[in-house]
């Protein structure tokens, strides 16, 4: 095997979108920025985030996406290449069996609000008395493309976690609440690994075509398509939103393809398997949400939480 496809960061599945979509000498550079090694800069980050996103699969095969949540240190560098997470998912999340077994394959992202910055982990993890370890496998940073500003309110909210409602099929409630939704993350695996990564734009921007299936459009991003090369390779997908007032975070499983128009718009296109919702499963409260100019602009939802169908409009 030569060295470029040792240090290369992309599978076979990123390669056919990269060159399908004309940008494969960009992706080469912009890879160029994914190592394995974990910065000052990065460590200090890390040291700041109240919340890390996690995606793995589980013990069944299913792709989730979690949210681990703590005090801001909770997430620390303690090595070139390792971070210890001092928190592990509830005994009720999908993913807090097969986290109790070593070299678990886990993406993580730690996204700041506050700052519009996010930083992608991905590894693999061990359990710990305290929570989590993980050994790095790739390290890098995104733009602030798509992500929403919010500031976060001092104190914890006085409720604990609820009890996990389950699901086949979303709620008119749950409908809602993904249609109202400015931001989400996904969870996807390859033969290598998993990562995970974030999704932005306005309200709207996801559209409910069923109580079992929604869409989004892929926005123009930094040119590695690793989250749709993944699903290239593999079609199970997790996705997490969450409620920044109330902390209710809503978790789905199922699998999802991409579908490629003649005017280059890529819509992905998610089945559905499963729904989490957990109230009040964040301690944490952020205000209210300042759009980045970035977000193409989209149809207002429908108020009524009816299934949002054709919103999104290029900008």
């Amino acid at each position: 095997m030569s060295s470029h496809a040792v240090q290369s960061p992309y599978h076979q599945g990123s390669r056919a979108l990269q060159k399908k979509v004309g940008v494969t000498d960009l992706a080469d550079h912009v890879g160029r920025s994914i190592g394995q090694g974990i910065r000052p800069v990065a460590g200090a980050f890390l040291e700041l985030q109240p919340m890390l996103v996690i995606g793995a699969p589980a013990s069944s095969g299913a792709v989730h996406a979690s949210l681990l949540t703590g005090a801001p240190g909770f997430v620390r560098a303690t090595g070139p290449r390792q971070v210890s997470v001092a928190a592990s998912p509830p005994a009720t999340d999908p993913l807090a069996e097969v986290l109790t077994h070593d070299s678990t394959p886990l993406g993580t992202i730690a996204l700041d609000p506050r700052t519009r910055r996010r930083m992608r982990l991905n590894g693999r993890a061990r359990p710990t008395p305290r929570g989590l370890a993980i050994e790095a496998d790739q390290v890098f940073s995104n733009c602030p493309k798509y992500i929403q500003k919010r500031e976060l309110y001092d104190g914890r909210r006085p409720e604990g976690p609820g009890e996990p409602r389950r699901g086949t099929a979303l709620t008119d409630g749950q409908r809602a609440f993904v249609t109202a939704a400015d931001t989400f993350f996904l969870a996807t695996v390859h033969a290598r690994g998993a990562d995970a990564s974030h999704r932005g734009g306005n309200p709207g921007f996801v559209r409910v075509t069923s109580p079992y299936a929604l869409e989004w459009d892929d926005f123009p991003g930094n040119a590695m398509f690793l989250s749709l090369g993944n699903l290239a390779e593999n079609p199970r997908a997790g996705l997490l939103f969450l409620d920044w007032t109330t902390g209710t975070t809503l978790q789905l499983t199922g699998t999802a393809e991409t579908s490629h128009a003649p005017d280059a718009t890529r819509t992905v296109h998610f089945t559905l398997t499963e729904a989490i919702e957990t109230p009040h499963a964040s301690p944490w409260r952020w205000s209210a949400p300042e759009y980045s100019p970035a977000n193409p602009q989209v149809i207002p939802p429908n108020p009524s939480g009816a299934p949002s169908v054709g919103m999104c409009r290029k900008s």
